[in-house]
């Protein structure tokens, strides 16, 4: 991930992350210095009033429900909202497949 996001911001790339993502990937052994690293590179988008309400609309529109799609819907949300062509790397293809269609391409991780 982080040779991708390197390559990314050395092509000019607007590289952006949902600031939930953190909390989902972090674990005890996670590195914090090379978290903190990563992440000073990379444009956080919090999620407030408005994403939630849009990722919620995404949620009801899309079918799954549950605490495991809520993050999902959060990161969809964001990511339709980004300048096209937008790429998301996730591990949740067919999740996303759903939330984004056709509009956000997506990269297995």
């Amino acid at each position: 991930m982080v040779a991708l996001v390197a390559e990314a911001r050395q092509r000019g790339m607007n590289v952006v992350i949902c600031a939930l993502t953190i909390i989902e990937t972090v674990h005890a052994r996670t590195n914090k210095a090379r978290l903190n690293w990563l992440l000073s590179g990379l444009r956080m988008v919090a999620v407030g009033e408005e994403e939630a309400k849009a990722a919620s609309t995404l949620l009801m529109g899309a079918g799954p429900r549950g605490r495991k799609y809520a993050m999902d819907a959060s990161v969809a949300e964001i990511a339709l909202r980004q300048q096209r062509p937008a790429v998301m790397l996730t591990s949740h293809v067919d999740d996303m497949t759903k939330f984004c269609g056709e509009q956000v391409r997506l990269v297995a991780v």
